[in-house]
């Protein structure tokens, strides 16, 4: 029985980061929503998202840069966070089961939201788990490292929201065919 629907969100954000602690008065912040659309019928990915976020308070750093490819600049032609969690819920991200690789997305959605922006998602699954669980092991490992125990090439730029998503949404199939993807019922 199908408890999906038909789609399946795959979501991966970048946020503000440093090389040690953040600068005074400054907090990480997500900077880049990175959406991936599986169709669970048909076993593929069918859409592939980019959603640039404009920091309220932090701004990024060299050290950010370095890791995700993303500069001030760039991330000042974003939208604010509440109108990127209004793009979310128009890829039905409210009524659509979605997955992390980790707990670190969801949680820091949470934490924004928790400034007063209703929180954007249903139900969630960590992938990163469920590939961990898959494999036998007691921990997971990091969304490349699981690119090569897949057997899967890492396409695009690893850090980069939208990459990632899509390589994320490539082991979910991969667990999908092994039959080792939990059935969550929407909105549950």
């Amino acid at each position: 029985m199908e408890t999906y629907g038909r789609y399946l969100n795959v979501v991966d954000v970048e946020a503000t980061c440093w090389e040690g602690r953040p600068p005074g008065g400054q907090v990480s912040e997500i900077i880049e929503i990175g959406l991936t659309v599986v169709d669970v019928e048909e076993r593929v990915r069918v859409g592939k998202h980019r959603i640039l976020v404009r920091p309220e308070h932090s701004t990024v750093s060299a050290f950010c840069t370095e890791l995700t490819g993303l500069t001030q600049e760039e991330v000042d032609g974003g939208v604010p966070f509440a109108e990127a969690c209004e793009v979310l819920r128009e890829h039905r991200a409210d009524s659509r089961v979605w997955a992390s690789w980790g707990d670190y997305d969801r949680k820091q959605f949470r934490r924004q939201c928790d400034a007063g922006v209703r929180y954007p998602f249903g139900a969630h699954v960590n992938a990163k788990q469920q590939f961990a669980v898959a494999q036998g092991w007691s921990k997971g490992v990091g969304m490349h490292r699981a690119l090569e125990v897949a057997g899967l090439p890492l396409e695009g730029r690893h850090h980069c929201g939208a990459d990632d998503a899509w390589n994320i949404a490539a082991l979910v199939l991969g667990l999908m065919a092994r039959g080792a993807w939990p059935e969550v019922k929407v909105g549950g």
